[in-house]
């Protein structure tokens, strides 16, 4: 298996998230820790107030919403990556909500019109047809990502400027169609967006940066915002906060606009855990596996896709510890392994074990497959103590095939 791409938890984290009671709840259950969760958003409003930056919770790396009362109280608003996320945005977050989509179809421009502040097209065509689906409709402010050809990300499914990359135009592609279409197009645009991290420090968006404004910098007098899109990593212990802000000050100050960054794993980075059972333990190729109530392929399908290998509480490496178990999940999925850990104890049938960092990416990808149940949600705080707001059951499968 793959290894952790995050680091790993301070100190004062792994402390706050190993006093959940556990046993109290649910299996398979995430709890999002609602503390931790308030640290990071009082961090990242420093960084706004700092920097002068606009900060929005992007919807595609964390949407439980019922923390958003708590988020909206730090950030500027919400970014959403097509028609849903925004109307969930809309009913659950506002003020601000911002939209970008690789295509829309007309219909879903014509009802974000109603309420969003801005749409980001990904493409010279799409702005265009967008523009002719809101003739005689509310204008939200238009942008439009670019790529800037410059990446620094290892793993090529994360990477949104890869060569033949799907997302974002580049510069010579933008100028060709241009010559195809009306001369003011770009007339129309409020923004410019690139989002091209994932997991990355200050030291990544500096130099992708350059190469942005390298290449579009004859595009961005006259703009109302830039967008340095997703992938800060800004509430990870030792990223470079100063520089970041070095950063988007340049910007503001030299081309007289606003900036937005819209992370969304570092929101709720380090703030919540996946509790589990284990249902069985069973010998196979000289391996002892233990099979768990959860499923990576269902439940944490980043552990598979990155692939990494997600830290579990008050376990080690393997063979660390004296017994060493392969964790599977409970799916028909031959591959549906976890990864292998070691415990100072043998597990036992029943023994609840409990996976670090499964806030991000996790709920907002959880499947069915199989009909494997999905896992409850539940919220936890000092003050408040353990609290579950969903569970799920037989008729959230059924209701999706119906």
């Amino acid at each position: 298996m793959g290894q952790d791409p995050t680091p790993p938890l301070s100190a004062a984290s792994l402390r706050a998230l190993s006093s959940i009671p556990f046993e109290d709840a649910p299996s398979p259950g995430y709890i999002v820790h609602l503390d931790q969760l308030e640290n990071n958003c009082r961090l990242l409003r420093e960084v706004s107030e700092r920097s002068g930056a606009k900060i929005l919770l992007a919807l595609k790396g964390f949407a439980c919403h019922s923390t958003f009362p708590l988020i909206r109280k730090y950030l500027n608003g919400t970014t959403s990556s097509g028609l849903h996320e925004a109307l969930l945005a809309q009913e659950t977050f506002g003020p601000e909500v911002h939209v970008y989509s690789a295509a829309y179809k007309t219909e879903e421009v014509q009802r974000l019109s109603r309420f969003a502040h801005s749409l980001v097209f990904n493409s010279a065509q799409q702005l265009a047809k967008g523009l002719l689906a809101l003739e005689d409709h509310r204008r939200p402010e238009l942008g439009l990502r670019v790529n800037p050809e410059y990446s620094e990300v290892e793993t090529e499914l994360y990477d949104p400027c890869a060569p033949s990359s799907r997302l974002g135009t580049t510069r010579e592609a933008l100028d060709r169609a241009l010559l195809k279409l009306p001369d003011d197009l770009l007339s129309h645009l409020d923004g410019l967006h690139f989002h091209a991290l994932c997991e990355q420090d200050a030291d990544a968006l500096e130099h992708t940066a350059e190469a942005f404004e390298k290449k579009f910098q004859d595009l961005i007098p006259g703009m109302k915002w830039l967008n340095f899109g997703g992938g800060h990593h800004i509430t990870r212990p030792g990223y470079d906060v100063d520089r970041l802000i070095r950063v988007v000050k340049y910007f503001r100050e030299r081309y007289a606009l606003d900036v937005y960054l819209e992370p969304g794993e570092a929101v709720a980075l380090h703030t919540g855990v996946l509790v589990v059972t284990v249902l069985d333990l069973i010998e196979a190729g000289g391996h002892q596996i233990a099979i768990l109530d959860s499923s990576a392929t269902c439940h944490m399908p980043d552990v598979l896709e990155m692939p990494y290998r997600p830290g579990l509480l008050g376990a080690g490496q393997p063979g660390e510890f004296a017994h060493t178990y392969r964790l599977g999940g409970m799916s028909c999925l031959a591959g549906d392994v976890i990864g292998d850990y070691s415990f100072g104890q043998p597990l036992q049938i029943g023994q609840k074990l409990v996976f670090l960092d499964m806030s991000h990416y996790t709920m907002v990808k959880n499947t069915t497959f199989n009909g494997v149940p999905l896992p409850a949600i539940s919220l936890y705080s000092k003050s408040q103590g353990l609290s579950t707001v969903r569970r799920f059951g037989y008729e959230d499968y059924r209701n999706r095939l119906s």
